[in-house]
């Protein structure tokens, strides 16, 4: 399949890992941003086939695992209401609230339905006017676009039993926090292509410049990762510090700029909690006052609802690269996806998902 099938040739793996061993001359720490790139890199073994000078570590970009736990909680609490169809991605059902998750609820007698885009809760508020129907709106800029399309839609159409409980994040203010903590050991960084593909890469000049960090935009196939990798370490032991675009069948300098237009038409720029990491400002999408009615959090009045994190769980330390799922004390022991900690462990693009699911340092 075109732009599959070349992205998993083995001679050509083979070729980018020689050029990656013949530039590197000293020890390089580099943070792959995305979920799906860490699932990628753990699958595919890349990350113990690099030199050892190389290490990997990994981001926040999984959506489901910073969404933070008192958002949890105020869904599990609208969930329950007996009018509410609560509609949401299927990888946020097995989250752990403090004492919960959706899948409980629903178990209990909830109506909570796994939808495939915020379009079709919609069209679930269409054909149930006697029902109040709440899509949990999460994610990265990558969601942003249809969430915020829904909401626009609902508002054209005057759908009034439509809500959306918001958790939007974004890439760039995690990364500044992330380069900006006393401990931070990242020196340049591989940036998530589906994000780019909707935000453009623009926006990351300034954090590269600021902080003399090289930032490469890539995609998910090995052969991406390792093209990515290429061309971080070379930026690296050169000292320069660009954003250079490695996924430019995917990615532009501008973005889509539609999508751009209809996340800022909808959502404004806000403060935003982030699970296991605390407050990082700037760094969130929340509904502008033109859309407050869709606001599920004020049309329910749960925003005062807040939890704490098990003591135990270690997914901050881990989202911030600061630690190795495997490093973890309850990894695979009081953690497993069957009774996890944090959600880390559950989602499809967790690292400690990652690190189980391919038996990474520990045998079942």
């Amino acid at each position: 399949m075109k732009y599959i099938d070349e992205y998993r040739d083995p001679q050509l793996a083979r070729n980018l890992l020689a050029g990656i061993r013949r530039v590197t001359t000293r020890s390089w720490t580099i943070m792959e941003i995305c979920g799906g790139q860490t699932h990628s890199i753990i699958r595919n073994g890349i990350d113990q086939l690099l030199p050892d000078t190389i290490e990997l570590v990994h981001g926040p970009g999984c959506p489901v695992c910073v969404t933070p736990l008192e958002a949890i909680e105020r869904a599990l609490v609208i969930a329950a209401e007996k009018e509410v169809i609560f509609a949401s991605f299927g990888d946020m059902l097995r989250v752990p609230g403090s004492s919960m998750d959706l899948f409980m609820v629903r178990s209990r007698g909830g109506d909570v339905r796994i939808v495939f885009s915020p379009l079709d809760a919609l069209q679930i508020a269409r054909d149930n006017p006697k029902k109040e129907v709440v899509f949990f709106a999460v994610g990265f800029e990558t969601t942003a676009p249809a969430n915020a399309m829904a909401v626009w839609q609902a508002q054209r159409e005057g759908v009034e039993n439509f809500s959306v409980l918001v958790s939007q994040v974004m890439v760039p203010p995690a990364m500044r926090a992330i380069l900006s903590s006393s401990g931070n050991r990242v020196q340049g960084f591989l940036a998530a292509g589906h994000v780019c593909a909707v935000m453009g890469y623009e926006e990351y000049e300034p954090v590269a410049k600021e902080f003399h960090v090289p930032i490469v935009p890539t995609g998910f196939e090995p052969v991406d990762l390792l093209v990515g990798i290429l061309a971080t370490v070379e930026q690296l032991e050169a000292g320069r510090a660009e954003v250079v675009n490695r996924y430019a069948r995917v990615v532009s300098r501008e973005g889509n700029r539609a999508a751009k237009e209809t996340i800022r038409e909808v959502f404004e720029v806000i403060d935003r909690q982030w699970r296991g990491i605390g407050m990082i400002p700037a760094s969130g999408l929340g509904l502008r006052e033109a859309y407050a009615r869709f606001d599920a959090e004020k049309k329910f009045n749960v925003s005062h609802i807040c939890a704490s994190e098990s003591p135990h769980c270690m997914s901050g330390r881990v989202l911030q690269g600061a630690l190795k799922p495997d490093g973890c004390p309850a990894f695979a022991k009081e953690c497993t996806p069957e009774h996890p900690l944090g959600a880390t462990m559950v989602s499809s693009e967790g690292a400690c998902a990652a690190y189980y699911n391919y038996h990474r340092n520990f045998t079942p």
